[in-house]
């Protein structure tokens, strides 16, 4: 059970634990705050998980399930139009229904009207004189209960001129400055990279083959909508509880908006249930302080599936054109691409998005001259960020579909290709950065090569068969593919950006046991970061029980929980807090014993020269050891503008697949039979959430490519909802074959290598390359749907 915690500003808590943790002047608020961690899993173990066996019985507290006594209910109202001038706004009616408590809207913002994840700040809390995107929000209001609130919106009176959206991002390629959604243009970045003289090589060059490729938008689709609670606390701050993945990013755009100072919001970490990169911008976090603050009171805002799909960004559409040159016997002479990617109406993420599909443009391959262009553009279709694999995937999709027409051009075998043109340690990327960590490339893809392939489909069971057990077929018109897919994905923040993490680690004895209290404010969205942690410090420390607090903004910064960088960055903290502790508990050792030669095994202190002392809770006793610490990956620096050259990454992973599909060739119908990866993980920490996360990206890989896409037309999307947007369930994921590399990153905490998005790059177009060869179809686009087959 969870040991009790009193959280800043009187807060009472409820933790997966089931304790109840109650301060001065509150009523209990449920939140997944305090998990105790007990067992011997270290680092390289599979410990259970401290919140799986609550997750699975239904009793982890979410963000939705917030609640506090005499909270009101906030809502939005948002725009039913992509482009328009706002002319009229009465709001009277709304504040005249029972119940309403406030109906607030631009003119009510406390601070800064505008905010922005990227520090651009081009976004309105509430839209001023126009709307730039469907569902952009415009009034707020905060009622007793939720369906007066709902009511209350239909009574506010918004009169609209409407004007024609701006949704071709390539024709505001061609005009930026006539096709301007924001007051900056039309063009969010431009990024170029040249190596070489692509003109010169192309006319060396033996074979030469080309394509036009598109990415749909994609969904992040957590299954826990956008919720939290905010409450006015006693010395005129505010008390945060949300699900985010980056709490002090949030808090930089939440107080100026506010008119608070940062040291006024304390903020915690509501139960998160999944990201995927979709909370790492902000959603309710303004509205429901502005809300709280004007009223006095606590205010929940929790959206609906339908407004989810318009609270978050989404996977940027990329539409992508690219030449390759080769030799005859497919060796790689130069490669000419452009890369469009739409933002939609405001920057986001944009930026970096940008950056990364520059810089991973081509993929992991030797290429001697490069030419690419890419752009990330303002439209008024939806906003969009941050999402698993973050600008890599849609040039993965592009570039593996190229390998394989090189690899047709030239009688190779895809895997041959590859092969041959794969990178190694020592190679240059497009940008010019030398990858100076083990990269095994050639022999992944031989590894690959080695797995068994699945048996023939028994077409007596129809489940085996595209369409299931709808008796679309029996086996007549269905042909067998497998395609082959390669992926590139950095890790940690790229581009000069300081990346860092915080952790402050306590040890001390508790019920004559040593236990040690971890500290961070890494958010824990579903990728099994609290397990680690734990491991961490029993690995250091040597401990049995450890207490994870709960992850607020009283302890420093430790980024998002993003760009694969969580294990890496906040695992480097922890490690490198619990060393700072091992060296003080060695320390009170060495002046107790007169050694000097000490080291800690286990839980017990051990001189080279006398052996076994004495054990932690005898070197300890009474005293508290507690240390804070940050880490920071290595310097990166910026692309530069004009030549794309620069050592932008930190780390680099790579993940490859086959896919082995079935094709009803008739009716267009796709089942997966079978996915293989191999990764190289550097150093495996936990094998079990391992594994996870390679099943995991593969899933929304498949999701891309054979189903998810958000459908917008003229900038209204026509499918919000989970009836219409389709996922992957459990009877659309085949079974998986793994086999994890271990080649340890000598810069990197334990040598690991972040592992959680590059599955998501390769696993598409393995599968849409599967399809092709079933079906001779070219297959452009993705999601890959029945009339681009059979058509």
């Amino acid at each position: 059970m969870a040991t009790p915690v009193r959280t800043p500003g009187g807060t009472p808590v409820r933790t997966p634990g089931g304790t109840p943790v109650r301060t001065p002047g509150r009523t209990p608020v449920r939140s997944p705050g305090h998990v105790a961690a007990h067992g011997h899993g270290g680092v390289g173990d599979s410990p259970p998980r401290p919140d799986g066996t609550l997750k699975v019985a239904g009793e982890f507290a979410y963000a939705s399930d917030l609640w506090i006594d005499g909270m009101l209910w906030g809502a939005t109202l948002r725009s039913p139009h992509p482009r328009a001038r706002i002319v009229a706004l009465d709001v009277g009616p709304a504040l005249a229904l029972p119940g309403v408590r406030a109906v607030l809207t631009h003119e009510d913002v406390p601070g800064s009207r505008f905010f922005g994840i990227d520090g651009t700040g081009d976004q309105p809390v509430l839209a001023i004189d126009q709307v730039r995107h469907e569902g952009e929000p415009i009034a707020l209001v905060a009622a007793d209960h939720p369906e007066t609130a709902r009511r209350a919106l239909k009574r506010i009176a918004v009169g609209f001129e409407v004007l024609e959206p701006i949704t071709d991002a390539r024709a505001v390629i061609a005009d930026p400055e006539g096709l301007r959604v924001q007051p900056l243009g039309g063009i969010t970045r431009y990024q170029p990279v040249r190596v070489g003289d692509v003109d010169a090589a192309r006319a060396r060059a033996e074979v030469v083959v080309s394509g036009d490729f598109e990415v749909g938008i994609q969904d992040q689709a957590f299954l826990g909508p956008e919720s939290g609670l905010a409450m006015p606390s006693e010395d005129g701050g505010l008390d945060l509880y949300v699900s985010t993945q980056w709490m002090h990013n949030d808090l930089k755009q939440i107080a100026p908006c506010l008119g608070l100072a940062e040291d006024e919001i304390h903020m915690t970490l509501a139960g998160v249930g999944g990201a995927f990169g979709g909370r790492e911008d902000l959603s309710m976090q303004i509205h429901a302080g502005m809300l709280a603050l004007h009223t006095g009171r606590p205010v929940k805002m929790s959206y609906n599936r339908h407004e989810s799909f318009f609270g978050h960004v989404h996977r940027h559409p990329a539409s992508m054109r690219y030449e390759y040159g080769a030799t005859a016997d497919g060796g790689l002479v130069y490669a000419d691409v452009e890369i469009v990617l739409d933002g939609g109406a405001y920057t986001s993420s944009t930026l970096n998005v940008t950056g990364n599909a520059a810089s991973l443009g081509v993929g992991p391959y030797e290429i001697p001259n490069i030419r690419i262009d890419a752009y990330g553009v303002y439209t008024n279709n939806p906003p969009c960020g941050a999402m698993r694999g973050f600008g890599a995937v849609q040039a993965c999709f592009a570039y593996e579909a190229m390998m394989d027409k090189v690899a047709a051009a030239c009688g190779l075998s895809p895997l041959e290709v590859r092969r041959r043109n794969a990178v190694s340690q020592g190679s240059r990327l497009a940008t010019g950065q030398v990858i100076d960590a083990p990269a095994p490339l050639a022999e992944m893809l031989t590894r690959l090569e080695a797995i068994p392939m699945p048996p023939a489909a028994d077409a007596s069971d129809l489940r085996n068969l595209p369409g299931g057990v709808s008796q679309t077929t029996h086996g007549e018109g269905v042909v067998r593919g497998v395609g082959y897919g390669v992926g590139i994905k950095n890790i940690c923040f790229s581009e000069g950006f300081d990346d860092l993490s915080t952790a402050r680690v306590r040890l001390e004895v508790i019920g004559g046991e040593a236990t040690a209290l971890v500290h961070t404010a890494a958010a824990e969205v579903g990728q099994g970061l609290v397990t680690l942690e734990a491991q961490i410090a029993r690995t250091e420390l040597g401990v049995r029980r450890v207490t994870l607090a709960p992850a607020d903004t009283t302890v420093g910064d430790a980024g998002s929980s993003s760009a694969s960088r969580q294990s890496y960055m906040t695992g480097g903290a922890v490690k490198t807090a619990c060393e700072a502790v091992r060296g003080v508990l060695l320390e009170r050792a060495a002046a107790r014993f007169g050694h000097h030669d000490l080291t800690l095994v286990g839980g017990t202190v051990v001189s080279r020269e006398a052996g076994e002392l004495a054990s932690l809770e005898e070197v300890l006793g009474d005293a508290v050891i507690e240390e804070t610490r940050e880490y920071h990956h290595r310097p990166t620096q910026k692309m530069d503008p004009a030549t794309g050259q620069g050592n932008s990454h930190t780390q680099l992973a790579l993940c490859v697949h086959r896919a082995v599909v079935d094709v009803d060739t008739e009716l267009g119908l796709v089942k997966v039979v079978e996915m293989a990866a191999v990764q190289d993980v550097g150093k495996i920490l936990n094998r079990l959430s391992l594994e996870g996360q390679i099943h995991g990206g593969s899933a929304q890989g498949l999701g891309l490519a054979l189903m998810e896409e958000i459908v917008v037309s003229g900038g209204v999307v026509r499918n919000p909802s989970f009836t219409d947007y389709l996922i992957p369930t459990i009877l659309d994921m085949p079974p998986m074959r793994l086999d994890i590399l271990e080649n340890p990153d000598p810069a990197a905490p334990y040598g690991l290598r972040g592992a959680g998005e590059p599955p998501t790059l390769s696993s598409t177009p393995a599968i849409v390359a599967a399809i092709r060869d079933a079906t001779g179809r070219a297959l452009g686009r993705v999601p890959v749907r029945p009339e681009h087959i059979v058509a």
